[in-house]
């Protein structure tokens, strides 16, 4: 049985991989100002990415979106990191997703995923869900959940992984 679920996992851990290591997977998802954004676009010179699903209605993701936010400039400083967050919100509740955002003053990319295209295709079950990619765009890295402290692994992670 524990090989079937290594297996399993394995198999889970490269398809999810190849979706940002394949330059032809491409999603349509929105900004907050209601405009295409194409998930090729998300990149960050070479530089590591993390990329975290998220919705307004989740209390842990607003608890994990909110710490990181904390510590995000020394994040940036530190690693040159980008974070994209990808809300999920579907599209009756997309429109609270932008004065939710500015209310809290995070300064990161927010991004709406209302059709959840680019949740499906991450293979993104529950909300949190976080993933660190290298400069490369491969996932190295990844978090589902959120408990106090858990974004100082995060930053631990991304320093290990510019040190490579």
């Amino acid at each position: 049985m524990k090989r079937h679920l290594f297996v399993f996992a394995a198999l889970f851990f490269i398809s999810v991989n190849s979706i940002f290591s394949q330059s032809t997977t491409s999603v349509d998802i929105k900004t907050l100002k209601g405009k295409i954004f194409n998930t090729k676009e998300i990149k960050n010179d070479g530089k590591p990415i993390i990329i975290s699903f998220w919705a307004t209605w989740c209390k842990p993701c607003v608890k994990e979106l909110t710490a990181i936010s904390e510590i995000y400039e020394d994040m940036q400083e530190d690693t040159g990191v980008k974070l994209y967050a990808i809300s999920v919100d579907n599209a009756r509740s997309s429109s609270r997703v932008a004065p939710f955002v500015n209310s809290r003053g995070w300064d990161f990319t927010v991004l709406l995923d209302p059709n959840g295209d680019f949740k499906r295709a991450m293979n993104v079950v529950n909300v949190p869900h976080t993933f660190v990619l290298d400069g490369n765009g491969k996932i190295v890295w990844q978090h589902t959940s959120y408990a106090d402290g858990d974004e100082e692994e995060l930053y631990e992670v991304l320093k290990k992984l510019v040190k490579k």
